[in-house]
């Protein structure tokens, strides 16, 4: 009897055990179904739309610039299609983090933005899958992102902020990006009746998407990515830099002149002025070096306080020169360079100034 009783026990373990192997693999080949790891065609078309919310902060000496961005993406999945008619709804929707890591079982791009700095915050997150198999893939997030300026014709410059999407470990045969129209519509239109996308001393002229192919070669062979390259545009809001910094400059410089009016023979009231005008010129370069952009090459606003700070001491040079000849008794020629030097620096001044101008902007 105890025999019988071992050989049934065995049997029946070992019947279960069969039952759980078959029930596991059952499991993990509805798993794999489930999982989609693979783009649902070759190569599935993505459209791609971002939606720019907010421009949160730009710092000219990193390059780096923060914003909020809506990510939109759609596509076809036909595995993912059901029968809208038995699940009473013609889409399934979920949300929110835990909905999509632990309930949603399609495939889907990963959009990684290549520039991005750190891994950003995504605060919303939302999928919904139409009857057909349609997916739309929306989340909002903030990002940092690092992209070479142009800072040469500060504070007269245009900035052209640049950010590169792409599917991560997606080929362009496997994926492709393309542009969704709609959504770039929309940024525009929200950014004219919304001031809250312009960042402080910034205007934002422009947002365009282009899609395209690149070659980042992060693992593998060397193979081509298709992407979606950002472009926006932002102009700086000048006036207030040129209230505080220039005209005050200008109007400085224009003050030292008032020693082409002192007699030439009072060489030490000419100096007096002169001098003061430098050391107030250079206390003043101290007082705005502040909201200067510390960077390593010059800018329209460098070239400005250089040039006006040359002009200055040239007034003293000028002074000694004439002072020289009038005591020489040169008196005429004194009095020719003198009264030629009140024309010849305001129109050696501006002219310079306007050249300037017009170089930093060409040079931006």
């Amino acid at each position: 009897m105890p025999h019988h009783f071992a050989t049934f026990f065995r049997s029946y373990c070992a019947i279960l055990a069969v039952c759980f192997l078959f029930m596991c693999c059952a499991n993990m080949a509805h798993a794999i179904d489930a999982g989609m790891p693979n783009p649902p065609s070759s190569p599935t078309e993505v459209k791609l739309g971002i939606f720019l919310a907010d421009i949160v902060d730009m710092d000219e000496l990193e390059e780096t610039f923060q914003a909020e961005l809506i990510v939109i993406a759609e596509w076809k999945d036909p595995r993912l299609a059901f029968d809208a008619q038995a699940e009473g709804s013609d889409y399934k929707l979920f949300q929110g983090e835990f909905q999509f890591n632990e309930l949603f079982a399609g495939w889907w791009p990963q959009l990684l933005i290549v520039n991005e700095i750190g891994s950003g915050d995504i605060n919303a997150l939302r999928i919904t899958v139409r009857a057909d198999g349609t997916v739309r893939y929306k989340d909002q997030r903030n990002v940092a992102l690092e992209t070479p300026m142009e800072l040469q014709s500060f504070p007269f410059d245009v900035q052209t902020l640049h950010a590169t999407i792409i599917s991560f470990g997606d080929y362009s045969d496997q994926v492709s990006l393309v542009v969704d129209e709609s959504v770039l519509g929309a940024t525009e239109e929200y950014a004219e009746v919304n001031q809250s996308v312009n960042i402080a001393q910034w205007d934002l002229l422009n947002l365009d998407l282009k899609a395209g192919v690149s070659d980042f070669r992060y693992y593998g062979t060397k193979k081509e990515f298709s992407k979606v390259s950002m472009t926006i545009t932002l102009e700086r809001k000048s006036s207030n830099m040129l209230w505080k910094i220039i005209f005050p400059l200008i109007l400085l410089v224009s003050l030292m002149w008032a020693v082409f009016w002192i007699d030439i023979e009072n060489l030490a009231d000419r100096l007096n002025v002169a001098f003061i005008g430098i050391l107030t010129i250079v206390a003043y370069q101290f007082l705005i070096d502040g909201n200067m952009p510390r960077i390593s090459y010059f800018t329209f606003t460098d070239a400005v306080l250089l040039f006006s700070f040359v002009v200055m001491c040239l007034c003293i040079y000028e002074s000694l020169l004439v002072n020289s000849l009038w005591t020489h008794g040169k008196r005429a020629m004194a009095e020719r360079i003198d009264r030629g030097a009140h024309w010849a620096f305001p129109v050696v001044y501006f002219v310079g100034l306007t050249f300037n101008y017009f170089y930093f902007q060409q040079v931006s």
